[in-house]
């Protein structure tokens, strides 16, 4: 297994915040242990000790004389001569009798001359002689008068406790040695699977930033690492879509340019070369230049709304209007070209007048574009209905056309910028998403409702003006002036 750790990378940060923070604590767990242990353990030996030579406690409340005698016998009789060692030594420090029989000190005695001076029974580590490791407690004897006649010691072999604890110490590091092993293995393999995994989405990011939007992650995994990869591929997805979608768009808008481009180039050339031989001509090459220029102002303001939009400076001047009479202005404009194609283009107006707060230029420019879709899609022989009802507090201004209609796959996406279901009638995908945005800053929705082969409607709802409650405001205020 090989992983390669670069600096700043995930498994650097890994060893360093999360490694060395887990070896420390598992370090100090030992440590705390073993301290722990040796402290428990050698804590029952000295209380082991002590009950061993607690049978010398019956010294106290004898006399001078009796002292030396029960002293001797209470150390004849001792049952745990192999276990521990018991010195009674008199006032004066001298050695009275030892439960080994040697009548020597065996080590420098810290204990008893630290009891003596204090007047305390004392407990404390020290060394023979010969460097042996031992524990020595030293507890005081006094006569019935309360006068000091001398101590007894109790003095026991560290060796094998040391060895003890020094094997559970052992235990513990190995132990300590194995978690940080076992994690830090368990931990490359962790991080190693997530790292691959985040190489493979940058390397696809970067494929993606190059424009190669058809590649994909192959990880198959159900966490968040396979999510991410998921939304990558996703994302990847809906990049080429818009890729596709843009190229449509940019060959659309281009033969949208060059059809009106080349219609006022080719009149104005022949109506050039008929100045002097063909008025008629000549005025009806000027129709088509002009015609043609009022589309092509018309395409280029469309784009220009566009990127308005895009960038979120498209503005808005809204002031009350007749939404009937605009609406009526819009279909008024389409009435000859239908009747041309053989379109019949009707309108169910309401009888009240309707008052909204709206963008005149910017409302009339949604009617044209959804009027000019329904009879740009309509057949010869069909109908576009255009209705206006007022419900609540809102109008309703439904354009139903009986033409292609929109396949149920694109009609989700149908509003969505550069999208056009069909690519065989003009136009350049992006009129309804202009006026989806239009209309949504007008506080009001726009719906497509379509079946292919039967039709479309495009339904726009908009809040009415309530011109009431602005003079009812109007009044408070006055009223509340006049108070004052």
């Amino acid at each position: 297994m090989q992983l390669e750790i670069k600096f700043k990378s995930i498994a650097a940060r890994w060893f360093i915040n999360i490694f060395i923070v887990v070896a420390a604590v598992v370090t100090a767990a030992a440590v705390a242990l073993s301290v722990l242990f040796a402290s428990i353990y050698t804590e029952r030996i000295e209380v082991l000790a002590g009950d061993y030579a607690y049978e010398f406690s019956a010294l106290n409340g004898t006399d001078k004389i009796s002292f030396y005698d029960t002293a001797i016998n209470i150390a004849g009789e001792f049952e745990y001569k192999n276990k521990i060692e018991v010195q009674v030594l008199d006032k004066d420090g001298n050695l009275v009798v030892s439960t080994t029989g040697f009548q020597t000190f065996s080590d420098k005695m810290p204990d008893y001359y630290e009891a003596i001076k204090s007047k305390k029974d004392i407990v404390r580590k020290s060394e023979t002689q010969d460097g042996e490791k031992i524990m020595a407690g030293t507890t005081l004897i006094y006569d019935s008068m309360g006068k000091e006649l001398g101590a007894y010691r109790w003095i026991t072999s560290m060796r094998s406790s040391n060895k003890m604890i020094f094997a559970f110490t052992t235990g513990m590091v190995v132990v300590a040695l194995g978690i940080m092993a076992f994690f830090g293995f368990s931990g490359i393999f962790f991080i190693k699977s997530i790292v691959q995994p985040i190489r493979d989405v940058s390397n696809m990011a970067r494929k993606i930033a190059m424009g190669d939007f058809e590649s994909r992650i192959d990880i198959k995994k159900n966490d968040e690492i396979g999510e991410l990869c998921d939304t990558i591929n996703y994302m990847a997805s809906e990049l080429s879509l818009a890729e596709n979608l843009k190229n449509d768009f940019i060959s659309s808008v281009s033969h949208e340019l060059r059809t009106p481009l080349t219609a006022i180039r080719g009149w104005g050339e022949t109506a050039k070369m008929s100045l002097d031989t063909d008025p008629e001509l000549v005025s009806r090459g000027l129709d088509v230049v002009l015609s043609e220029a009022d589309r092509l102002s018309g395409l280029v303001e469309e784009l220009l709304d566009f990127s308005r939009m895009a960038n979120g400076k498209m503005t808005m001047v809204v002031k009350p209007l007749d939404v009937t009479m605009l609406l009526r202005e819009s279909v008024d404009m389409y009435v000859e070209l239908a009747k041309n194609n053989g379109i019949d283009l009707a309108f169910t107006e309401p009888k009240e007048a309707l008052v909204i707060m709206g963008d005149t230029n910017r409302l009339k420019q949604v009617f044209i574009n959804i009027i000019d879709n329904a009879v740009k899609y309509t057949e010869n022989g069909g109908q576009v209905l255009i209705s206006q009802l007022k419900e609540e507090a809102c109008v309703r201004i439904s354009v139903t056309d009986t033409g292609l209609g929109i396949p149920s796959q694109d009609i989700e996406r149908i509003k969505e910028k550069f999208y056009k279901a069909s690519n065989s009638v003009r136009g350049s995908g992006i009129g309804l998403a202009v006026a989806d945005e239009i209309i949504r800053q007008h506080d009001g929705l726009l719906f497509v409702e379509s079946t292919e082969g039967v039709g479309t409607t495009v339904t726009i709802v908009l809040p009415l003006y309530e011109p009431i409650e602005e003079s009812l405001i109007e009044t408070e205020e006055s009223e509340e002036n006049k108070e004052s």
